[in-house]
């Protein structure tokens, strides 16, 4: 119950947090809430994804010989699999042929973020006349994750840029405008291995901390969450906004 001396700005703050979460919070889900989790290594990369109509898409990058290439360790680099080939130059052309569409494109930074962000941002300058920038929400979301700087380094870098955040530091409403997901390991929450039903506590668990991002207005996900139909299920009663696999065509059914 709220004590009626309190002042009208705190019914203002109540009320706006409230519209913030409601904002935020998925109910209606359809293929642009899948992620595609390693995207790169199944035998089409960036392409299958994008024709199911995956809303995100994930990438691992590592920087050689001022090259950005995509793989998930070192033993998998090839020199031919750069981050332009595989990812910049078709998501530009896919997207200037379906001008309606909307994509995350999550890039993991396997590297020192402090040698890799400033050849990444110049290769994404071509891309941002399609790229989400302040409050201006683009075709294209890029949201660094991986080794990336600290809150209080995201304005060194430009606005089309975003941040992935795993809730570890303490942001400033300012930083907060920069954090364009919240990426949590599911395992810190649950052991449960997607076959049976949800453990309740687990599941309260999980609600809390879906709860608590999206008061911060922010979308969410898990990482290394069981990749099942079930879980897939459970994800969706719990309201996390993507989910991750590396079933793309499974998923894409499911959630058609």
């Amino acid at each position: 119950m709220v004590h009626k001396n309190l002042k009208p700005a705190f019914y203002f703050l109540f009320f706006f947090l409230g519209c913030s979460a409601a904002r935020v919070q998925t109910t209606h889900y359809t293929v642009q809430n899948a992620h595609s989790h390693n995207d790169y290594v199944n035998p089409h990369p960036f392409v299958l994804a994008f024709e199911q109509g995956f809303g995100s898409i994930e990438a691992d990058i590592f920087l050689r010989n001022n090259e950005l290439l995509v793989a998930h360790n070192k033993k998998e680099i090839k020199p031919e699999n750069t981050l332009r080939k595989l990812y910049l130059d078709p998501l530009a052309a896919a997207l200037k042929a379906n001008p309606s569409r909307k994509l995350n494109l999550l890039i993991d930074l396997k590297d020192n973020y402090k040698e890799v962000l400033p050849v990444l941002v110049e290769q994404l300058r071509e891309l941002e006349p399609l790229c989400s920038s302040g409050n201006k929400k683009g075709n294209l979301t890029i949201l660094i994750s991986g080794s990336r700087p600290s809150p209080a380094e995201y304005n060194n870098y430009p606005a089309f840029i975003f941040f992935d955040d795993d809730l570890a530091l303490p942001h400033t409403p300012e930083e907060w405008k920069r954090v364009g997901l919240v990426s949590l390991n599911f395992t810190k929450y649950s052991k449960w291995e997607g076959k049976s039903e949800l453990p309740a506590g687990d599941k309260a668990a999980l609600i809390k901390v879906i709860s608590e991002t999206h008061s911060k207005g922010k979308p969410i996900r898990f990482w290394a969450a069981p990749d099942t139909e079930k879980a897939w299920k459970a994800q969706m009663d719990i309201h996390a906004d993507y989910i991750g696999t590396d079933k793309i065509k499974e998923l894409a059914d499911f959630l058609n």
